[in-house]
């Protein structure tokens, strides 16, 4: 997941030191928070119908079929006149662990796509310090009534009724004005599920390619859309207890941790 603003003191991890992608056929390995990719492509920055902010991050970089998911988006957004795609986080080179914004986003099948269409193209200085714009109420149960528009629910959909999408996380918020004003064709809501923050973007979610034997895939969502006391149980007040212990991220997979080493070596 990513938060609204990059922390640029966090201690960077070994894997924000490698700045070219692997060499080798892409292979996404291990879990979506806790793997990496060998033969990641960098997403072309100067396209027709979508741009990248934060460039200077070097977070562009993914599967190739998550680089063809952006690429369909885009044009079908351009082609229904709803404005233009702005990509942000995506994976680094290596994929691999984030000091700062994200837990998952390591094996190149996730992508942080921001929630406004803007209908004239971005400065390069909007680009790299980009404002979002938080969708959510300040009572975080509702959205904005002034920010919301048509067209984030047709983004939001046109994403989940991708054939290679799994999951897109939006804000509860944002999930329960889907179920408002999805009407009656509501199966895409399936693959929308409420998590914490994404206030101005949504996390797209890819399937583990077919070609990817050391990608580990998550359990399909529950059935349904997802509307009822599922989404409301994010708004009850949280039970009392202790708080929340700080785990050791989990040990890479072999291969994840085999690549990382060899960089090391390397330095």
């Amino acid at each position: 997941m990513a938060a609204l603003a990059f922390n640029a003191l966090a201690v960077p991890t070994p894997w924000q030191k490698i700045t070219q992608p692997v060499a080798g056929s892409p292979q996404a390995i291990g879990a979506f928070a806790n793997g990496c990719i060998v033969g990641a492509r960098p997403l072309q920055l100067e396209a027709a119908n979508y741009q990248v902010l934060r460039p200077d991050q070097h977070r562009y970089f993914g599967h190739p079929d998550l680089l063809l998911f952006i690429v369909r988006l885009s044009n079908q957004v351009r082609n229904l006149g709803l404005g233009e795609v702005l990509v942000g986080d995506m994976a680094m080179p290596a994929g691999g662990r984030f000091s700062s914004g994200h837990a998952s986003h390591q094996s190149g099948l996730d992508a942080d796509i921001w929630l406004q269409t803007p209908r004239q193209r971005w400065t390069a200085q909007e680009l790299l310090k980009p404002q979002p714009l938080d969708l959510v109420a300040a009572n975080g149960r509702d959205v904005n009534p002034r920010l919301w528009q048509p067209q984030t629910m047709m983004l939001i959909k046109l994403a989940a009724q991708d054939s290679d999408v799994t999951r897109i996380f939006v804000n509860p918020a944002i999930k329960k004005q889907l179920c408002r004003v999805a009407g009656p064709d509501r199966a895409w809501l399936n693959k929308v599920r409420p998590w914490f923050g994404h206030r101005a973007h949504m996390h797209v979610r890819l399937r583990c390619p077919a070609d990817s034997r050391e990608c580990q895939d998550q359990a399909p969502p529950p059935a349904g859309d997802g509307c009822g006391a599922e989404l409301e149980s994010w708004f009850l007040p949280p039970k009392p207890g202790k708080p929340p212990v700080k785990k050791a991220p989990p040990p890479l997979p072999p291969s994840c941790q085999a690549l990382l080493d060899n960089h090391l070596v390397a330095e």
